[in-house]
This record gives structure tokens, sequence and C-alpha cells, in this order.
């Protein structure tokens, strides 16, 4: 295609985007305002997914021991659940440490412990790191058929809770991504439809002198394509500025949240809602199309 072509297709492009200005400003404010939300939504899921996932790793399985063991049954037993498939780590915590720590749990009310120091009502017990996430349940059901183990105890319902709300809040989302790039798609096809409308006769004489439905359909495309991504790059510019802020603010005040590194998340976002502002402007132009070139 010769770039003469392409210089009319934008030539037109342009003016209809100037011809029908407050319609544009209109889809431009849509698309942007649809991508911001939809860029909240993403970012919120993807720090969900990644917080979910940062827990998982960290879940320790404590396996508490009969108080009748002596040093020597504890060290067997160790040995035996070194050897269990899917173990990474194995530590060994006296009833003593586990009151000092509970100790420090208290804080500045610690000495509600002193009662029962001499009694320590505490066991001793070991605390078991997997390989896997996948590994936490086998582990769990091998901690259990030991001699000596009197119980075996780890985060699962704070863990399978968290995975539910993740769950919930990404077909949310879906939803209402698809809501609101319903809605983009219907502007930008009406303000794109208004411009075909008035154009109607002058499509149908290139029609009938023989021109070819892609060189009706082009400069209309274009034009769809230019609403898609001047409305993409305002909500970028939100949606990076926000996150920079939010997660500065989280890392200052809640350092132990594990969000993701902004430049890490938003060099994959930033593309994704370019490119979404760009499919759906041009989706729009493809809809408003269909029915002013059958002639």
């Amino acid at each position: 295609m010769r770039f003469s072509t392409w210089e009319f297709y934008l030539r037109e492009a342009g003016r209809s985007l100037i011809r029908n200005r407050f319609m544009t400003l209109a889809s431009i404010a849509t698309v942007a305002l649809s991508l911001l939300i939809l860029g909240a939504f993403l970012l919120g899921a993807a720090n969900l997914n990644h917080i979910a996932s940062t827990l998982e790793s960290q879940v320790e399985v404590s396996a508490y021991l009969d108080e009748k063991l002596g040093p020597e049954e504890i060290e067997a037993i160790s040995a035996q659940v070194q050897r269990l498939p899917g173990i990474r780590q194995v530590n060994f915590v006296s009833k003593e440490e586990a009151l000092e720590r509970l100790k420090e749990q208290f804080g500045e009310r610690r000495d509600l412990l002193t009662s029962v120091e001499k009694n320590n009502p505490l066991r001793n017990a070991l605390e078991v790191r997997t390989q896997t996430p996948a590994d936490v349940k086998p582990v769990v059901d091998g901690l259990k058929k030991l001699a000596g183990v009197a119980k075996v105890s780890y985060k699962e319902e704070i863990i399978e809770r968290l995975f539910a709300l993740t769950k919930a809040i990404r077909f949310t989302g879906l939803a209402v991504i698809i809501l609101l790039a319903g809605a983009t798609v219907f502007l930008i096809s009406n303000t794109i439809r208004l411009t075909v409308f008035a154009r109607r006769r002058e499509i149908a004489i290139m029609k009938l002198v023989g021109a070819t439905d892609w060189f009706i359909r082009w400069p209309f495309v274009l034009e769809g394509l230019c609403l898609g991504l001047l409305g993409s790059i305002p909500a970028l510019i939100l949606v990076v500025r926000f996150y920079h802020w939010l997660a500065a603010g989280v890392y200052e005040t809640l350092p132990f949240i594990p969000l993701l590194h902004p430049a890490s998340v938003l060099n994959r976002l930033q593309p994704l809602l370019v490119g979404l502002g760009i499919l759906v402007g041009a989706l729009g132009s493809a809809i408003s199309m269909h029915r002013f070139l059958r002639v």
C-alpha cells in the first residue's frame, strides 16, 4: 500500500475526530475511566495473588511432641521427620523457648505469664517447613502417623480464606471489566457511527465506483484506534502514579506486607492497558462499519 494512501487514511481519521469533537472527548473519557478501573483491579488481583503465594510458601507446620519423650527420643523423631518427602527444614523448639516467644508477643503485658513459668503448660515441638506448598498436606499426614507426635497444626484456614478472597475478587473484577469494556465499545461505535452516517452518501458513491470495503473502512478503523490509544494514556499515567504512591505508603507504614515492586508489575501492566485501549477502539469501529458497507 502506497504512502499517499495511508496519508489519505490518516487525514480523514483526523478530520473526523475534530469534526465530532464532543463525542470524541466523551469516548476518550470513557476509555480512560474503563482502563483506570481495569488497571486498579489488575493491580489488586496481582498483589493478592503475590501475598497468597508468599504466605503459602511460609506455611509452617508445628508438630507438638508427647510430654514423656526424652532427649534421645526427640532426636529420633526429628530424624524420622527429616526423612519424610517434601521436607525443607526442621527446627526443634523447646517448651522454654516457646514460652519466651509467647512473652515477646505479649510485649508490655508479659508479666501475665509469670505465674506459668514454674509449671510450663507448653509442649516441645518440631517446626517443619516444606519444599513446596503442595507438600504441606502430605507432610501433615506423615507427621500424624509418627509415634510420639501428640498434635499437628498449621494455618490451613487462613490460607484457604485468603485464596477464597482472591478468587472472589478475581471474578468480581472480571465481571466489572466486561461491563466497562462493553460500555466503551458501545460509545466508540456510536461516535464512529455518527461520522459514517454523515458520510453515508459519499460511502455509497465510493462503493458504486469500485472502492473496496477496506479502502472505505481504514479511516474509521484508524479513528477507533486513535480513540482507544488517547484514552489509554491518561489511564496509564494515573495508574502508574497511584501505584507508586500506594507502594511507597505501604513500604513505609506496613513493611511486612509483601507488595509487588512497582517496576516489575507496571512494566507488564503498561503494554496491556495500551493494547486493550487500541483493541476496544478497533472493535468499536468494526461494529459501526458493518451496517453501512452493505450497498
